[in-house]
C-alpha cells in the first residue's frame, strides 16, 4: 500500500523518521515545513511492518493540469525501516509498482531529488532509470585519530591553522538572538557578494527556526576576533553525521579563511560526541570547482554523489520541452528540461 502524507500529518511523518534505519535532517518534517510548507508530501509504501518513505516537494506546471516533484534544498532521497543494502530485490519492485501508479494518478510528469551519499538509496532507486552521477562529495572521517586527520591537511590549511590561532581567532557556540542575527548578516553579505539567486538569501527568521527544531540537533558555530563574530557556520548534527551547513565569512577577513578553524574545531567536537563524518559537500552545481578545490584541502575521502532524475511520462515530458522551444538534444545540465 502506498499512502501519501502532507505538513498537516505531522505525527505520522515524524513516526517514519524515526523508525527508518537511517535518515538526515533533510528528511524531517520540521525542515520540510520550514522550506516548502504548502508542497511537501511523504510518499509511504508500506508492507506490514517495513516500509519506504520518500519526502518530494510537488509543483504544478503552469499553464497545465500537469505536476512535477522536486526535493528541498540538501541531501533527501528514500528512507527505509531497513537499511538498503539488507531488502530484496522484490520488495524494491513492488515499491516501484505501486509508485508508478500513483504517480500516474497524481499526473507526476517527472522526478528530481538530490540523493544522500551514505546511504545507498540507488539500490532501492535502480528499480527505476533516471539515476544521475553528480561528482563528488568531500568528508571527514571523525573515527580516524585527530593527528593523522591533521596529517591529511594541506600544508597551507595546517599553517593558516596555526596563524588564526595566534592571532586570536577563536570558535564558539552561540544561539543567542544577537549572534544569530550578526550571522545572518554575514550570510547575506556572503550571498550577495557571490551573486546568489534569490532562492538562497535567508533570512534571520529562518536561522532562528533552523536552530530551534527538537527533531534534530542544530548547533551554529561561530568565530570571533576581540569579540566580534567574523565568520561562522550551521553544523546540524543527526544519526552519526554532521552536515557543515551555510558557512559565511565577512569580506575584510576572507584572506585568512577562518572557515578553516572551524572545521578543525568541528573535528574535535564531533569526536567528543561520537559523531563517525563530517560532511563538507562539493562544489557549485556539483562541480569540482574552486569551492570543492578548498573543502579538498582537508580531507581525500571522496563520495560518490547523485541525483534522480525521472521521466514518469515521456510523452508529456517530451511535449513540455518541445512547447518551451528547448531542443530536447541540448547538452545542458538541466532537469527537468521544461522548466530550463
Amino acid at each position: 500500500m502506498l499512502s501519501i502524507y502532507t505538513i498537516k500529518d505531522k505525527l505520522t511523518w515524524t513516526s517514519f523518521i524515526d523508525r527508518a534505519a537511517a535518515y538526515d535532517f533533510y528528511h524531517t518534517w520540521y525542515y520540510h515545513n520550514l522550506d516548502s510548507p504548502e508542497n511537501a508530501r511523504l510518499y509511504v509504501y508500506e508492507e506490514a511492518e517495513h516500509f519506504v518513505a520518500f519526502p518530494l516537494v510537488k509543483r504544478q506546471i503552469e499553464g497545465t493540469a500537469l505536476f512535477d516533484l522536486t526535493c528541498v534544498y540538501g541531501y533527501t532521497g528514500p528512507i527505509s525501516d531497513r537499511a538498503f543494502n539488507n531488502q530484496d530485490a522484490d520488495f524494491f519492485s513492488r515499491f516501484r509498482d505501486a509508485f508508478l501508479n500513483t504517480l500516474k494518478q497524481e499526473k507526476i510528469v517527472s522526478i528530481f531529488s538530490r540523493l544522500h551519499p551514505f546511504f545507498n538509496q540507488h539500490l532501492v532507486l535502480s528499480a527505476f532509470p533516471g539515476i544521475f552521477p553528480n561528482g563528488k562529495t568531500v568528508a571527514i572521517d571523525l573515527r580516524r585519530p585527530i593527528e593523522e586527520q591533521r596529517a591529511g591537511y594541506h600544508k597551507s590549511y595546517r599553517q593558516q591553522i596555526r596563524i588564526l590561532r595566534e592571532k586570536g581567532y577563536e570558535v564558539k557556540e552561540s544561539d543567542s538572538p544577537e549572534a544569530i542575527r550578526t550571522y545572518a548578516e554575514i550570510y547575506s553579505e556572503n550571498m550577495k557578494r557571490v551573486g546568489a539567486a534569490d532562492y538562497y538569501l535567508f533570512t534571520t527568521a529562518y536561522f532562528e527556526q533552523l536552530l530551534a527544531s527538537t527533531e534534530y540537533i542544530s548547533k551554529l558555530m561561530l568565530v570571533y576576533l576581540n569579540d566580534e563574530i567574523v565568520s561562522g557556520g550551521l553544523v546540524v548534527c543527526t544519526n552519526k553525521i554532521m552536515q557543515l551547513h551555510l558557512m559565511s565569512t565577512r569580506t575584510e577577513h576572507l584572506s585568512l579563511s577562518p572557515p578553516k578553524l572551524v572545521v578543525d574545531e568541528l573535528s574535535m567536537i564531533g569526536r567528543s560526541l561520537g559523531y563517525e563524518f563530517i560532511n563538507l559537500g562539493g562544489g557549485l552545481n556539483f562541480k569540482e570547482d574552486n569551492l570543492f578545490k578548498w573543502k579538498a584541502g582537508f580531507t581525500k575521502l571522496f563520495i560518490d554523489y547523485n541525483s534522480w532524475r525521472f521521466v514518469a511520462d515521456k510523452a508529456s515530458y517530451d511535449r513540455l520541452v518541445s512547447e518551451n522551444g528547448i531542443d530536447s538534444n541540448t547538452d545542458v545540465d538541466f532537469f527537468p528540461l521544461y522548466r530550463y
